[in-house]
């Protein structure tokens, strides 16, 4: 490609030349361990049993990032726990009665948050099809936002939903069905 190539010399166009041509030979070579580690990955992700890749949104390199940040699924007892374990559970902040839920920043295991974030993201705004990836959750997400919610607030009620979704199908090593959409109601 280089040498292809039909730029005006100069000065030290060789050295330039080389460091192309030594940057394109790093790119071939991080594909090829990519590729190899994908390879890896599938067949740990195959022996777990869970199917977390059904959900849509979730590569091999998402499911095991779950799976790698939850741990074992059965040292949590609900959905609830798990929730708690990765800080998008509300922390009640009150005192005899008075005051409210906000979101808890101090808590949780923050590399799954940030993997659920990202996860919540890739479930609500739109493909390069012009369609949301999950219709249901992208339904539920426009419901909270018209009731009053904020849009952070409402990828924060994706990021819960999640939760329990993903702790169902590890619990049970189900593979993730897309329920059908009424309004804003998932059946």
């Amino acid at each position: 490609m280089v040498s292809e190539d039909n730029i005006k010399e100069r000065d030290y166009q060789f050295a330039r030349d080389a460091v192309v041509q030594s940057i394109v030979r790093n790119i071939r070579f991080n594909r090829s361990e990519i590729k190899k580690l994908e390879e890896i990955l599938e067949k740990m992700l195959w022996e777990s049993g869970y199917h977390l890749e059904s959900l849509p949104g979730v590569d091999i390199v998402t499911a095991c990032s779950l799976i790698d940040n939850i741990g074992n699924i059965n040292r949590f007892s609900s959905a609830d726990k798990l929730a708690s374990f990765a800080g998008v559970a509300p922390k009640n902040n009150s005192s005899a009665g008075k005051g409210n839920d906000e979101q808890n920043k101090s808590q949780g295991k923050r590399e799954l948050y940030n993997t659920l974030f990202f996860l919540a993201n890739q479930q609500i705004y739109k493909s390069s099809k012009g369609e949301p990836r999950n219709p249901a959750l992208r339904a539920y997400f426009g419901y909270k936002t018209t009731h009053g919610k904020t849009k952070v607030q409402g990828l924060l009620c994706i990021m819960r939903r999640l939760v329990s979704i993903i702790y169902s199908m590890m619990k049970n090593k189900s593979e993730y069905h897309m329920p059908e959409v009424r309004g804003w109601e998932v059946s």
